[in-house]
């Protein structure tokens, strides 16, 4: 696989913007890669990519050197595996809720000695050509990137053990399931969700770790970068549909 630049970014300490899209077209995802993204999030959980799909979405990323993520359906490791072989540089992974929850994604992500994902002759192994599986399996664990998503109330009390895991980089907020979790499905902004958020943070910043989130703005993403999340995220839609509104709005005009 590809040097992985986002998460060369991240160890170094650096902000990463990435954008997720759940649609099965390439020359979508090429035409995001020409926009300046670090990575785009292929939505595989929300969406209905197949691996399939996200083999050429991998590859219409690699064209313009974006950092291509999968959000796998669940954490198993017979999911992940599918999606890690077509190429993907990292997973991003749902419902992780305990430290076990934490340990299967890394040894689905990773080979051995971290992990024990399943090792063929794959795309993401350049089809064994040119490269060694031992040069394969150290890349891969060089380079692919582990975000572990934490969107229950449950998971908070976990937190602290799964940040010292060795192999998850990124803890990410899920905000609409937290909210969810809570009781208050998509009221991100009620207290008690944002408190909760808080508590996220506050345990993850002083980890190591880095913090990621779902932005719903420009501004909210600027207001969490200064909060201290260095892996930050927003959907294709929140971004189109405001611009598309204005766009005929202002066409509209008098």
């Amino acid at each position: 696989m590809q040097t992985n630049l986002t998460k060369q970014k991240l160890t170094a300490g650096h902000t990463v913007l990435g954008c997720f899209s759940r649609y099965a077209d390439a020359g979508l995802i090429e035409f995001l890669g020409y926009q300046g993204w670090d990575f785009l999030v292929l939505d595989a959980e929300h969406g209905s990519l197949e691996p399939r799909d996200c083999e050429n979405l991998v590859r219409a990323c690699e064209l313009r050197g974006v950092t291509p993520i999968v959000r796998v359906t669940t954490n198993q490791p017979p999911v992940i595996l599918r999606y890690m072989d077509i190429g993907a540089h990292g997973a991003q992974i749902p419902f992780i809720n305990t430290l076990d929850d934490a340990a299967q994604a890394v040894r689905s992500l990773k080979f051995h000695p971290l992990g024990n994902r399943g090792l063929a002759g794959t795309r993401a192994a350049h089809y064994a050509q040119g490269i060694t599986f031992t040069e394969h399996c150290l890349q891969s664990n060089r380079e692919t990137l582990l975000v572990a998503q934490i969107e229950t109330e449950p998971a908070i009390k976990h937190l602290a053990e799964i940040t010292k895991l060795d192999g998850v980089d990124v803890i990410f907020i899920g905000p609409n399931d937290l909210s969810h979790s809570l009781g208050l499905p998509g009221q991100i902004q009620h207290p008690l969700v944002q408190d909760a958020m808080k508590r996220i943070a506050d345990i993850v910043l002083p980890s190591g770790k880095a913090l990621g989130l779902m932005a719903t703005s420009v501004e909210n993403a600027r207001e969490w970068q200064l909060r201290g999340a260095r892996y930050l995220t927003v959907t294709i839609e929140s971004i189109l549909g405001p611009a598309v509104r204005r766009f005929i709005d202002e066409f509209r005009k008098p």
